[in-house]
């Protein structure tokens, strides 16, 4: 059973990401892309992110004391939540259909989505895959999992800064009426 532990969250992790690149190749035509700094930054942010959580060879002893409890009950918790996220940034990412892309774009006949996921916060992909991260990091335990998290947050909030100024100038006072009622990342709060 020890090779459940071991290869649940990359075998889960992996399969979303799988899905994730088949599903890329199914959207619109890009009319304005992203700056490659800016992808750069996200990229490395988040790859950082990835590597804290994979990695137990780190030579910082910090990073792995426990701020939880090891054990079947936080593995499986975190294994919940994991799932849950990221069924929800694939729901979202389906909702989306082909206005989806992996930068900060707008689409050849861009559409506002508002509905499904989308009625909850303007950015359930980011607050999937965020979910997905935090579930891990309650299985893993460890501190470095937290710094993983952090990480994985700002390169999805440097992001969702960028997107939100470029939604704002796509669909001018119907986003800034959809923004007005929908929180960003966390219904009622965020």
């Amino acid at each position: 059973m020890a090779w459940f532990y071991e290869w649940f969250f990359p075998v889960v992790w992996l399969t979303w990401f799988a899905y994730w690149q088949i599903s890329a190749t199914r959207v619109k035509t890009t009319t304005r892309l992203e700056p490659l700094p800016s992808r750069i930054v996200r990229t490395v942010l988040m790859l950082a992110a990835i590597g804290l959580l994979l990695s137990d060879r780190i030579p910082i002893p910090w990073l792995y004391r426990h701020f939880l409890a090891p054990g079947t009950t936080t593995f499986f918790l975190g294994a919940a939540i994991t799932v849950a996220g990221l069924l929800f940034s694939v729901w979202a990412r389906v909702h989306l259909g082909a206005n989806w892309s992996r930068s900060v774009t707008i689409k050849q006949d861009h559409e506002l989505i508002v509905t499904g996921p989308y009625r909850f916060v303007r950015h359930p992909i980011y607050t999937g895959i965020l979910t997905g991260f935090l579930g891990s990091v309650i299985a893993l335990t460890e501190l470095r999992g937290l710094v993983a998290l952090a990480l994985a947050f700002f390169s999805l909030w440097y992001k969702l800064r960028l997107e939100e100024q470029w939604m704002r100038s796509q669909f001018g006072d119907t986003y800034a009426d959809y923004s007005s009622r929908t929180a960003a990342l966390v219904p009622w709060l965020l």
